[in-house]
This record gives C-alpha cells, sequence and structure tokens, in this order.
C-alpha cells in the first residue's frame, strides 16, 4: 500500500521527497510531488513532513 497525495493541496515544497527512506517519492513534470506505489513501504515520515497536509495514508 502507499500513500495518497492530494496533488490539489501539494505546494511543490518537496519536504517529502528528503525525508522518504526508500526514495518512493520524487517530483513529477508539473512541480507536484508523486509517489512509486512498488517502492513505498507506507511508514508515515512523509505525511509528518508535508507542512500542508497533502499526504494521507
Amino acid at each position: 500500500m502507499a500513500v495518497n497525495i492530494d496533488r490539489d493541496t501539494c505546494i511543490g515544497c518537496s519536504a517529502c521527497v528528503g525525508v522518504c527512506p526508500v526514495s518512493a517519492l520524487s517530483m513529477d513534470d508539473e512541480g507536484k510531488s508523486t509517489c512509486d506505489e512498488g517502492t513505498c513501504i507506507d511508514c508515515g515520515t512523509c505525511v509528518s513532513a508535508c507542512p500542508v497536509s497533502a499526504i494521507s495514508q
């Protein structure tokens, strides 16, 4: 299972990308966070790191 990213709420700060222990998160061409579901371990670190609560489990 992977985290859910609300693309309308995401501000593109990339805070989540820097804290992901398995590098499952990256920024897409639109400057929004995206998650590789096959890599994500659903640890929730990114949920806590997001300043606008755009990520949920």
